[in-house]
């Protein structure tokens, strides 16, 4: 029972996904901001503005993120514009908490941004055999994400500073066992009920389609049978991709690139240990610790006088259970895989040797190191293609970087036609034909852009037919594009949709007449419950919904627990009409004590996230917040409306 609570809570936390407020991130360096409207405000903290450009770059950010952590995700899913809107919230909260931190003067220091770098493990992983960190690896990881290091470094430190200002309401929540109860008891009740639906599919023969009352229907429902707005263009893209077919690498560079990476490219050392572990907690009372010091001293003394038999005295002794069945042995490893005083004294062995006793957080180890594998350096051969990617990589982002401006002028200033600039930069007019101002499902690539598509069919773009500005739809990337044949939306003749008109007007007439019927049966059997023709008894909640309509369902669960027995009717638009009789409140199934705790913390999560929340509408309203763009609605919104 408790999975079905433990599933609806991850729904109940979906929907508070706003209340969550997102990890801090490294952003990159902004795009051309300046380019084709990408500095028109979209959200203002404290009279400071957060621009398209801005918010593009946030949403490409977060698509990256969610790529890298789940590769096989559909990214159609962040196409949409509701996904889109949710990044500019997810920015503009970002923005109010480090204008917070500001203003409440929370920073870091230096030691503790020291600290956080030396933990984190992509960093980590640069250090080489000495434990120094290679600069130049660091530099490339902070150009990776289109910063210096000192860029880096500083976003870093902003990012813990504004953590300050929600941490220690997020960590303070509290929420009692009776709490726990109430809510979830309130939440995830259970009701019997009994429950008849009308489907507009039985009532379809009932509805005369007449050609006067088809066409009746046509001319006030003219909107719906509009032909779609279309344009063929051709558009001109300059990207890293584009700009690398033309780059020639010689030789001796791709020679030079080989030899200054060879370290990087050959990996790092790596060794293979094992060890006798006697645990013992850091936080253990001293005298539990020095008797665990005690034992390992011991223990070393026995492997000194026969070093070849560490693995029998592992298998005996060893507190460690994953290791001690294999004599000790931890298999190969590099550095940043243990902690640092295992693995400062496992580096400074040479091949046979033990350590002496080595304390850490887990508690007291003998080592012996067993071998060591040096890294191999590929050979410049075997590396070439690799090595070629990557330095055309490079030049086409420095290419990009110098062409931008000389391309954004450009299509500006001849912006009846793309031929003088593509011959120019040596790049490829493209074109498309049928492209819409809503791309049709399945539509993907450039004509697919929401801001290249805003462009396309702007009133300037459609009436001129004139070379939009340079738009930047993704990192190193600027399309323009110009119309060059444009089909209006229009109202199509009656005779051409007449089968599309015939099918609404069929289901819009057998759902008001599968909504009449259960209405009248609903007022019967109120009056006259004995008459009632509804379905077997069967236990709805929230959490077993019995595959009921999700608006039936909580019209089911609002009804007031002090008035049942009682009947609820409710409309189901396209699935017609269903009817509920609700009979009694049942109780919910005794949970485990493991089930009790889950659920309180839970319930803690959640109230944590509310209070946050509710601070941050708090900060909102002080630093002014504005959100310049209309939220769009969500498909339900829509259908809802049109009915």
């Amino acid at each position: 029972m408790f999975d079905s609570i433990r599933n609806h809570s991850k729904i109940l936390m979906g929907l508070l996904f706003l209340l969550v407020i997102p990890s801090f991130v490294l952003f990159g360096i902004d795009g051309y901001s300046g380019m084709s409207g990408q500095s028109v405000p979209v959200a203002k903290v404290a009279g400071n503005k957060i621009t398209q450009a801005d918010w593009d770059a946030a949403h490409q950010r977060e698509v990256e993120r969610v790529r890298a952590s789940v590769p096989n995700l559909d990214l159609k899913l962040f196409d949409s514009p509701e996904a889109r809107y949710a990044t500019l919230e997810r920015l503009v909260n970002d923005r109010v908490v480090s204008e917070a931190a500001s203003q409440q003067l929370l920073t870091t220091s230096d030691q503790r941004l020291a600290r956080y770098l030396q933990q984190d493990p992509s960093i980590a992983s640069l250090r080489g055999a000495d434990g120094k960190l290679d600069m130049e690896r660091y530099r490339q990881l902070a150009a990776s994400q289109g910063m210096t290091p000192e860029m880096l470094e500083a976003k870093v430190r902003n990012d813990l500073s504004a953590q300050q200002v929600l941490n220690g309401l997020q960590n303070s929540a509290l929420v009692s066992q009776k709490q726990t109860d109430t809510a979830l008891d309130a939440f995830l009740q259970r009701r019997e009920v009994q429950i008849q639906k009308w489907r507009p599919a039985d009532f379809a023969s009932q509805v005369s389609t007449a050609d006067a009352d088809l066409e009746k229907f046509y001319q006030s429902q003219a909107d719906r049978f509009r032909s779609v707005e279309s344009a063929d263009i051709e558009y001109l893209v300059l990207d890293t991709a584009a700009l690398q077919k033309n780059i020639q690498l010689p030789e001796q560079d791709l020679k030079n690139y080989y030899e200054q990476n060879l370290q990087r490219l050959a990996g790092q050392e790596q060794r293979r240990a094992s060890h006798i572990l006697i645990t013992s907690a850091k936080d253990a009372p001293a005298a539990e610790r020095a008797a665990a010091r005690a034992k390992a001293d011991e223990l070393l003394v026995n492997v000194r006088k026969n070093p070849k038999g560490f693995a029998d005295l592992a298998r005996k002794n060893s507190q460690d259970p994953g290791s001690a069945v294999k004599g000790g042995d931890l298999d190969f490893f590099a550095r940043g895989a243990m902690v640092k005083p295992f693995e400062d004294a496992a580096f400074a062995l040479q091949k046979g040797d033990v350590s002496a006793v080595v304390e850490s957080d887990f508690g007291f180890h003998i080592i012996q190191l067993t071998d060591i594998k040096s890294p191999k350096a590929p050979s410049f051969e075997a590396m070439r293609p690799q090595l070629e990617a990557d330095l055309r990589k490079q030049q086409a982002q420095r290419q990009f970087a110098e062409l931008a401006e000389t391309f954004s002028n450009s299509v500006y200033e001849q912006a009846d036609s793309f031929k003088p600039i593509a011959d120019r930069l040596m790049l490829t007019v493209q074109t498309a034909k049928g492209v819409t101002r809503i791309p049709a499902p399945g539509t993907q690539g450039l004509v697919a852009d929401p801001k290249l598509l805003q462009a396309v069919f702007s009133d300037d773009s459609v009436s001129k037919r004139r070379n939009t500005a340079a738009i930047e739809v993704l990192p190193n990337t600027l399309v323009s594009a110009r119309i060059v044949s444009y089909k209006p939306q229009t109202v199509r003749p009656f005779a051409e949709v007449k089968d599309e008109v015939r099918r609404q007007y069929v289901l819009e007439k057998s759902a008001d007449l599968a909504k009449l019927e259960g209405q009248a049966k609903l007022a019967l059997w109120k009056s006259q419950a004995a008459q009632a023709q509804v379905g077997e008894p069967m236990v709805v909640s929230r959490d077993q919904t019995q595959s009921q309509p999700q608006a039936l369902l909580e019209a089911v669960l609002r009804v007031d627990p002090a008035s049942l027995p009682s009947w609820v009717g409710v409309d189901l638009g396209a699935q017609g009409y269903g009817v509920a009789r609700i009979i009694r409140l049942v109780a919910r199934d005794a949970s485990s004590a493991q089930q009790v705790a889950q659920s309180r913390q839970q319930l803690t999560q959640l109230w944590s996230q509310a209070e946050t929340q509710a601070y941050l509408n708090h900060l909102k309203q002080q630093l002014k917040v504005e959100l310049l763009v209309k939220k769009p609605q969500s498909k339900s919104e829509d259908t809802s409306e049109n009915r």
